[in-house]
């Protein structure tokens, strides 16, 4: 029996590394929202609150709380991407939620309260482009393919 036989499974498939990537990127730009340099008027950064001036990138507002969720959300990429199945759910659910995040930073007053996560004009439009992009990549990589019986 050759070595490769003998190997255990342990390719990914394109919807696990999708996931792992994607994971990996969220993972990254969190611990990047909590470097000063990288966020600018990284001082007046706040737990969650609108009044929040730190901008990843000199962009993208964010907070405390905003970069949380990007680490979760980074954990939760590369946690799910052990299974084709829950790589593609956590695209697929993960680009729902960053599309219901996009609705939310156009219809609230971003002035008030309700913006506690926070976001800003550019944040909606990346939202918008990251719910998509996850969306697609979990229906286009498993489209014709069981997801069932996927590597562990």
């Amino acid at each position: 029996m050759s070595a490769q036989a003998r190997a255990p499974h342990t390719a990914r498939t394109p919807v696990q590394q999708a996931a792992l990537i994607v994971g990996a990127v969220f993972l990254l730009v969190g611990v990047l929202g909590f470097i000063p340099g990288v966020t600018t008027h990284y001082g007046t950064m706040e737990f969650a609150a609108h009044h929040s001036e730190a901008k990843l990138l000199g962009i993208f507002q964010v907070s405390v709380l905003h970069n949380l969720v990007h680490l979760a959300f980074g954990i939760a990429g590369l946690a799910l991407s052990r299974t084709a199945a829950h790589a593609r759910s956590y695209l697929l659910v993960g680009g729902a939620v960053y599309l219901v995040l996009w609705l939310y930073g156009l219809l609230i007053d971003r002035d008030s309260g309700a913006n506690f996560v926070p976001v800003n004009t550019a944040d909606n439009w990346l939202h918008f482009v990251l719910g998509l992009g996850m969306i697609a990549l979990g229906a286009l990589l498993t489209r014709g393919r069981s997801t069932t019986h996927a590597a562990a």
